[in-house]
Order: C-alpha cells, then sequence, then structure tokens
C-alpha cells in the first residue's frame, strides 16, 4: 500500500458506523492500519460490525451512543490521548411528508446530522491542537446540496447545514492544520435504502446514473480514505460527490 494511504499508527473515530456506509468505512480505515472507534446508536448492530472486524485482524472497538445527546457527545473523546481523523457518517432520515414533519423529528434530525458534527468537533480540538493537526470528515448527500427528494426536507436542511459547516469550519480551523471535507453521495445500495433490494427498481435508478450502477458502500468508503489520507493534504473545505454523475444531467435522461 503507498505510504500516502497507510494509517498506520493513526487513531480514526467514525459515527454511523453500523449502517451499510458505516461499516465500509470502519472496515476501509481498519484495512489501511488504523485503530478505528465504531460509535452508532444500536448496540446489537455495533458488537456485530466489531466482531467481523477483529476477526479480520483488525484494530476495532465500538462504542454506542445517542448523537442527539449532547452531553454524551462531550464524554465521547474523553478518554482519547489522540484522534487522527473524525469522521461523522451518523444520519436520521425517516421519510416524512412536509406537512408531516414535527418539531420533535426536525429537532432529532439537525442533532444527529448537523448538531453532533458541531459538538463532535468541538470536543475533538484540544486533542488537534496537542498533535498539531487533524482532520473532520461528513458524510453529507446530493439531498440539499444539489438536489430534492419528496419526503426529505427535513434531512435535505440538515443536509445543506452540513455543507455549510465544511466551508466555515474549514476557514477558522486552518491556522490549527485541521482539515474539514466531506463526501456527497448519490443513490447507494444500503440496507437503510430499503426498496434498493428490488432489481427491478435497481434498474430504473441505475438507468437514470451517468455511470449505469447503484453506488455501493465502497466508493464512499474510498472518497473518505482519499480526503483523510495523505494524498489530501493540500484539499480542505471541499465536499466530494460520488454519485456516478447521477447530479451532472440537465434533462431526466443520462447519456
Amino acid at each position: 500500500m503507498s505510504a500516502r494511504f497507510d494509517f498506520q499508527g493513526r487513531t480514526v473515530l467514525v459515527t454511523g458506523a453500523a449502517g451499510g456506509i458505516g461499516q465500509a468505512i470502519v472496515e476501509g480505515f481498519a484495512h489501511a492500519g488504523a485503530r478505528v472507534i465504531a460509535v452508532d446508536l444500536d448496540p446489537a448492530a455495533l458488537r456485530q460490525v466489531v466482531k467481523v472486524q477483529l476477526a479480520l485482524g483488525h484494530e476495532v472497538e465500538g462504542l454506542a451512543v445517542d448523537l442527539a445527546d449532547e452531553q454524551a457527545i462531550a464524554t465521547l473523546l474523553a478518554g482519547l490521548e489522540r484522534l487522527d481523523v473524525l469522521v461523522h457518517n451518523a444520519a436520521y432520515f425517516p421519510l416524512t411528508p412536509f406537512a408531516d414533519i414535527t418539531p420533535a423529528l426536525l429537532q432529532r434530525t439537525l442533532a444527529v446530522n448537523l448538531g453532533a458534527l458541531f459538538w463532535l468537533t468541538q470536543a475533538a480540538l484540544p486533542l488537534f491542537r496537542r498533535q498539531g493537526s487533524g482532520c473532520v470528515l461528513a458524510t453529507s448527500s446530493v439531498t440539499g446540496p444539489r438536489v430534492a427528494y419528496p419526503g426529505l426536507s427535513h434531512y435535505a436542511a440538515s443536509k445543506a447545514g452540513v455543507n455549510g459547516f465544511i466551508r466555515n469550519a474549514a476557514l477558522e480551523l486552518a491556522p490549527l492544520n485541521v482539515r474539514v471535507n466531506g463526501v456527497e453521495p448519490g443513490m447507494v445500495r444500503t440496507p437503510a435504502m430499503g426498496n434498493l433490494g428490488d432489481p427491478a427498481l435497481n434498474a430504473r435508478i441505475a438507468a437514470g446514473v451517468p455511470l449505469g450502477r447503484l453506488g455501493e458502500p465502497s466508493d464512499i468508503a474510498a472518497a473518505m480514505l482519499f480526503l483523510a489520507s495523505d494524498a489530501a493534504a493540500y484539499i480542505t473545505g471541499q465536499t466530494l460527490i460520488v454519485d456516478g454523475g447521477a447530479t451532472l444531467p440537465e434533462t431526466l435522461a443520462s447519456p
């Protein structure tokens, strides 16, 4: 493996680690030699992720945390002596028509998707300062910053906020040698996407993607590893769209 993509001796924290994309991110960093702290709301699913990675000989530990709880976030990093990469991948996005969105639903969506990114980054600052460097990555989305999707106005608003955070935090934290970037996935084949297990639906969605297929969790993990690596040492304040070109066409029909 190229030295630029070698994470030996580095500590990486990944939220939303038990989801489809989260598992791929955990495995990607662990395979590259990092010590990975996997964080998720679901303790049972998290235990399975850790079990799989330990069986592969990777250094992974799990922490079950509700990222809507600011106090839990404040203590999450308290015991760490080092943190090289913070990946906020956790997301909350129950499909809900705009007219049916409640204050509680909006509050939790913003707390998990956007608020946790703020508080985790703040909590990591003492470590970054002491180390003289750091990297913050966030899973954003094409929904909100680029396109709209019925039933996801709360989610879209949170992800547009994530992109704004990335740009502003990158500017403010650059003097600390902390880079802040994100990835905007398109349609990715994960359990959370539900009906993507339907071959007919998959074919219809893929037909609208210029590269002709749905995204895989490994596609997003690869983008995260690049942005965290030394190969991206001069990149900050950016979001990388990983959607197979789905947001490129001006018409509904791809080439």
